[in-house]
């Protein structure tokens, strides 16, 4: 009896300490449906400094990762209009990107208005790369840099909630392990 209840509480905290992992959010712009700027609080993310434009349909090579849709700078797209902000700080896994050979992207992260990473930078041709922030920490902005900005397309946007704190996962650890010291006692 004390192993089974061992088990079952081993088993709750592993997908207790998994939640924050399955908890990411990915912006597919599928959803948008038609092309267009994207929407200012797509996502619950801040747009409305940015000239992110959405659009479908086959145009190599900017390929989409999933579905048909993706992002795109306008023409007059620079790092300032890349702009993508957060309504609380999160953390930022990365992005998937295509677009012609010679176009690199490289993402600059900001929390309280400090700049706190840069990703390593991406080199593009038509197959879709995911391009990693590189950092695990809390952001409130992410810059989209590239030395072409209309060139490129961005697709599958992927944040997530805060992993937690270490001490937090330390805690929960030790109550596990007091648990199986008391099931052992118990069955002694």
């Amino acid at each position: 009896m004390g192993k089974f209840i061992l088990r079952r509480v081993v088993i709750a905290a592993a997908l207790a300490l998994g939640a924050p992992f399955a908890s990411a959010t990915v912006l597919t712009f599928d959803d948008l449906g038609a092309d267009g700027l994207v929407p200012s609080s797509y996502g619950g993310l801040d747009w409305s400094t940015s000239t992110w434009f959405n659009f479908g349909g086959d145009q190599a090579p900017f390929s989409a990762h999933s579905g048909s849709y993706r992002a795109t700078l306008g023409w007059d797209g620079s790092t300032e209009t890349s702009a993508i902000g957060f309504a609380k700080p999160d953390t930022f896994a990365g992005a998937w990107f295509a677009g012609f050979e010679g176009v690199s992207v490289t993402f600059d992260l900001y929390f309280q208005g400090a700049q706190v990473a840069s990703s390593a930078a991406l080199a593009l041709n038509g197959n879709s790369s995911f391009l990693s922030s590189g950092y695990a920490g809390l952001v409130d902005r992410v810059l989209v840099r590239s030395n072409d900005p209309a060139n490129f397309v961005m697709d599958d946007f992927t944040f997530g909630s805060p992993v937690p704190e270490p001490a937090t996962t330390a805690l929960l650890l030790a109550g596990l392990g007091l648990v199986g010291v008391a099931a052992r006692r118990r069955r002694a």
